[in-house]
């Protein structure tokens, strides 16, 4: 495998930053300024403050902005040349628009599974035939809205394609639209990220008993059916098996292409495949392995018909995860039976997953002392926990670390994708506010992505302001 050569400039960035916030928290003034060896500026006409990590602000999220473009621009590299690419960028990933507008302006698509998500993207600029709409149970309102604004679509079932049906009457459409094949080609080392195994929610499985006969004879039946879409891929699973799930499909399309010519006179009904993302990240350490290019080496020789055809990428985690930080301080520590336990305040409103499952997603943890220095200590047993009233709510479970002191500041990378888009209002922990960085040499530009929940718009979340009288139903009949 090749390993992205770009960990090392993304760490001092990260350092950099670090540092940045450790000054600009400990000064009684607010006047901009982070010290001799860094000024900070702002971009996008955002006030010049930098991030604040104190009483008020004890947790923030950082994106690198220059990892974010670089990884785009080497997965537009790996795809280059020959066929037709969009590559839709997966909104559940990265729901900010700031992020979004970003990827649309720089010629991206985005793949939606939510009305919520279909209104981001359109707000972030993508046109409609860029954006992708994936969910495994659109309503038929949310049919009927896609249709109209012309978004590509994948059916997931036959009951949601009769609903299409209906919508359509017999007439055609703009939109592109295809089926999620299941390929059931096997599961990965996570379970619960596993599209491809042979019970998976998503798509019709096309091992069963008939299916592919039903599958070429839905395409056949309908000339509008132009794309096919599996998602093989996740974190957990190899490049080659990611391969063996398209590759199934690929054969499929390649099928339907050739009845639709022998029985209907048809050429080339299906013209583009949706192959998903999934490609895994390397938490364990700062490469970035496997890359866009590794897995393009891998379907040219694995999958060479897939490159006859049109094709969308649908990657989220893989783009973004390496230009994560969360970044937050020790409020206390303690030893407890022979173990280090240092309290922060970034725990399950943030790292969900890796709460709920740390083996699937273990973190690691940088420490820093309160200058924003690397720390020195001796290495100890230690618990890194979260703020949330749960025994659970821990970033770092019995991991050998230098000693962690109340006012250390704790940086957990690898958290640009899904950590900044999935907040968990446990205990009322209000969303992190989310900053983007240019650590360039001798200075550290910011961008707010997204500010951080107020008290004011937690306690509007949480319900009316009382029970409203009960109103008496009278049923039909009585008396």
């Amino acid at each position: 495998m090749h390993s992205n050569q770009s960990g090392p400039p993304v760490q001092a960035s990260r350092e950099r930053v670090i540092k940045a916030v450790a000054k600009s928290s400990t000064r009684e003034s607010s006047a901009v300024g982070t010290g001799a060896d860094a000024t900070v500026t702002a971009v996008n006409g955002v006030d010049a403050q930098s991030p604040q990590l104190d009483d008020t602000t004890p947790v923030i999220g950082l994106i690198d902005l220059d990892q974010v473009s670089d990884a785009y621009e080497r997965l537009r590299a790996a795809f280059s040349g020959g066929t037709d690419v969009l590559h839709a960028v997966a909104c559940k990933a990265v729901p900010l628009l700031p992020l979004l507008r970003y990827y649309a302006e720089a010629g991206a698509g985005c793949e939606v599974a939510s009305p919520g998500e279909l209104d981001l993207a359109l707000t972030a600029g993508f046109a409609p035939e860029r954006i992708v709409f994936d969910s495994p149970a659109k309503t038929l309102s949310e049919l009927k809205r896609a249709v109209t604004l012309g978004v590509s679509m994948n059916i997931d079932n036959y009951e949601e394609l009769d609903r299409l049906d209906a919508i359509l009457d017999g007439r055609t459409t703009s939109a592109r639209v295809g089926i999620r094949i299941n390929p059931q080609s096997g599961t990965g080392t996570i379970g619960a990220l596993s599209t491809a195994t042979q019970t998976s929610k998503f798509g019709i499985g096309l091992a069963d008993a008939g299916a592919r006969e039903a599958l070429i004879d839905a395409y056949l039946a309908r000339p509008w059916l132009n794309q096919i879409h599996v998602h093989s891929g996740s974190q957990g699973i190899s490049l080659d098996q990611a391969a063996a799930g398209i590759e199934i499909v690929v054969e499929l399309a390649q099928e339907i292409n050739r009845r639709a010519a022998q029985t209907h006179g048809r050429d080339r009904q299906v013209t583009r495949i949706d192959i998903g993302g999934g490609l895994p990240v390397n938490f364990a350490g700062e490469e970035i392995t496997p890359t866009f290019a590794d897995y393009r080496a891998v379907l040219v020789a694995q999958v060479p018909g897939l490159f006859d055809f049109d094709i969308i990428t649908e990657f989220g985690r893989a783009l973004l995860a390496k230009a994560g930080t969360i970044l937050t301080h020790v409020e206390y520590a303690k030893t407890t039976g022979g173990r280090r336990i240092a309290m922060t305040h970034a725990g399950v409103q943030a790292a969900t997953r890796t709460a709920y499952a740390p083996a699937d997603w273990p973190l690691r943890i940088l420490p820093f002392d309160p200058d924003g220095n690397p720390k020195s200590a001796e290495e100890v047993p230690t618990d890194v926990a979260g703020p949330a009233c749960f025994a659970g709510d821990l970033l770092a479970r019995d991991r050998m670390l230098p000693r962690l002191d109340a006012g250390d500041i704790v940086a957990v990378p690898d958290t640009g994708a899904y950590y900044f888009s999935n907040p968990f209002s446990y205990n009322l922990l209000p969303r992190v506010p989310v900053y983007g960085y240019r650590a360039n040499q001798g200075a550290v530009e910011y961008a707010l992505i997204r500010r951080g929940q107020s008290r004011e718009e937690i306690l509007a979340e949480a319900g009316e302001p009382e029970i409203a009288p009960y109103r008496l139903v009278q049923n039909e009949g009585d008396s």
